[in-house]
């Protein structure tokens, strides 16, 4: 804005003492200080306000003068409440080094001021922004991408001050500013993914504002194509008008805009901005998914054939088209792990394997990978239910223990365990099942069913999302799950119950001494010295456990079932 607007606002009660041929300035900011030297916190075009507190006498004002010229600022305004009237030796100081000088009525705050010049200096930003923003988003809707959502952050950053990145739902950067300083840290990525995911379940209206520490964040959804428009005929549409079917298809797979600020107490003008910003990188998040049309297809064949029962030679023949799109540059077929996934809701709707397939290959990146994704890497298709993932693994190496290398169940879950969690709160679930790896076409019917039967073991689990692998399929742990409760109940009672009460009155410790007597493969001295007792007495403790149970702990078969019992309660 120029400074001759400032004299056109009467409600800023300013007076021109002098300047006049210097209206034409440009303001791009404004600062309240009664500094004697305020030029460490200036940068040029500022509007200065000033109390006239740095001033003790008349030789005061042509040194205050000379450093605000020098650093370059539009103008100084002097208010009259302290003195009752501008003194008359700054009139001539800034006469003398054409500094415009107004004065502030003794009835006009300075935040009055402060608030019409960031208004108007933002709106104006805001259009100039607007401009640059249309013609790119014409450019990437024509064309080729023109840059993606890193040159759109670029240019929140130089023209409106404002720091900015794109995150996934479950918290990964897409994009950021270049040197943003500090960046954003994992755990506050998934702090704010988190509260994203809660507030658009949740219906509430964005932007949704969220505090980390000292600081302060506003989030705005992405939406993508096809999705209810970010805004309508200049008004905004709530996130709360799309029904409750909408929002479970979109919740786990939109992008969310994050900006360092507080966007409580902005002008509509400069909201209706960034919801454009929004749509703009919606562009960008449509065009990767267009760029997945090709490997979902190629995993939706070979997930057809593995169904159906096909010769192993067909699947093999599909998985040699796949891999060079999968890998490009492989010299040798890959080892391949089959990766299910499962998106339930609390009133039964089944019809989530769309929804699993987006957030499945989400999950599947590597939430700290440079350069290009690891999706790129992956095909992942779907049935009515669920989605199937086909990860290719061009080395399988061992690992110490003997295990093959590859995806790991829990280790997917990891960095987006809290925002699912609490995007889910209350409404559905994510379970997962990691098959292992196998070598040929005919061990993918095998992988797959290894797959689902490991969901199936997560599924039983408690939690929001839960992960099983095929390390779990071989152990008793596996049949716990799937035990009735009142079967487990009546099991355990009657087993521990027993010994429960006795503990209760006498104090005897049977329980924890069960638990170390079968840790110790029955060992009557490695027991008694893990639990520092002289053998006599873990013996008697022993015998009394089997009296009161009517079992015998030196036979197998009632060892396992207290084991088991254990383990169940």
């Amino acid at each position: 804005m120029r400074l001759r607007a400032l004299l056109d606002t009467d409600a800023l009660g300013l007076k021109l003492l002098g300047g006049e041929d210097e209206l034409d300035r440009t303001v791009r900011g404004v600062m309240t200080t009664d500094l004697r030297d305020p030029s460490r916190y200036l940068s040029g075009g500022e509007l200065v306000l000033t109390g006239l507190a740095w001033r003790r006498g008349p030789a005061d004002s042509e040194p205050f003068v000379r450093l605000l010229v020098q650093a370059q600022v539009a103008a100084l305004a002097a208010g009259e409440a302290e003195l009752g009237s501008v003194p008359e030796d700054l009139v001539v100081a800034c006469a003398r080094h054409r500094l415009p000088l107004f004065a502030v009525h003794e009835s006009v705050a300075f935040a009055t001021i402060t608030e019409h010049v960031v208004r108007q200096v933002s709106g104006e930003r805001a259009g100039d922004l607007a401009a640059v923003v249309d013609r790119h988003r014409r450019m990437m809707t024509s064309g080729p991408a023109g840059g993606g959502p890193d040159v759109v952050l670029d240019l929140l950053g130089s023209d409106l001050d404002l720091r900015a990145w794109v995150l996934s739902p479950t918290g990964r950067q897409v994009a950021g500013p270049k040197d943003a300083e500090p960046a954003l840290s994992t755990e506050v990525c998934a702090k704010l993914a988190a509260e994203h995911l809660s507030a658009t379940r949740t219906g509430r209206r964005a932007p949704h504002r969220v505090s980390v520490g000292s600081t302060t964040y506003s989030l705005f959804p992405v939406r993508g194509r096809g999705q209810l428009p970010a805004t309508a005929a200049g008004t905004r549409v709530a996130p709360g008008a799309a029904s409750g079917r909408e929002v479970r298809e979109t919740v786990l797979s939109d992008w969310l805009l994050v900006v360092e600020a507080d966007a409580g107490d902005w002008a509509e003008e400069r909201l209706d901005l960034l919801y454009g910003v929004t749509q703009l990188i919606a562009v960008e998040r449509d065009r990767r998914d267009a760029a997945r049309t090709v490997r979902r297809r190629l995993a939706q064949e070979v997930l057809e054939l593995v169904q159906t029962g096909a010769a192993p030679a067909e699947i093999a023949a599909r998985l040699r088209v796949a891999a060079p799109v999968l890998l490009p540059g492989l010299g040798a077929a890959p080892h391949w792990q089959v990766v299910v996934a499962r998106v339930e809701w609390a009133d039964g709707d089944a019809q989530t394997g769309r929804v699993a397939q987006t957030l499945l290959e989400e999950i599947l990146v590597d939430p700290h990978a440079t350069g290009p994704e690891q999706s790129d890497r992956i095909a992942v298709a779907h049935t009515g239910e669920e989605a199937v993932a086909l990860v290719p693994l061009p080395a399988v190496s061992t690992e110490h223990d003997g295990s093959e290398a590859g995806v790991l169940a829990e280790a997917l879950l990891e960095s987006v365990r809290e925002p699912l969690s609490a995007g889910l709160d209350g409404d559905g679930r994510v379970t997962l099942g990691v098959s292992a790896a196998v070598h040929s076409a005919e061990g993918l019917r095998g992988a797959l069913e290894e797959a689902r039967h490991a969901r199936r073991v997560a599924a039983a689990r408690p939690g929001r999302v839960c992960a099983a692998g095929h390390q779990e399929l071989a152990s008793h742990v596996l049949l716990l799950p799937f035990v009735p409760d009142d079967v487990r109940r009546a099991f355990t009672a009657r087993l521990l119950d027993p010994l429960r009460d006795y503990d209760r009155r006498h104090r005897a410790e049977l329980i924890p001494t069960l638990e170390a007597f079968l840790d110790s493969d029955g060992s009557w001295t490695r027991c008694a010295n893990r639990l520092h007792l002289h053998v006599n007495t873990l013996r008697y403790r022993v015998g009394r456990i089997e009296q009161l149970t009517g079992r015998d702990l030196s036979r197998l078969e009632d060892k396992l079932d207290f084991f088991l019992a254990l383990r169940m309660s």
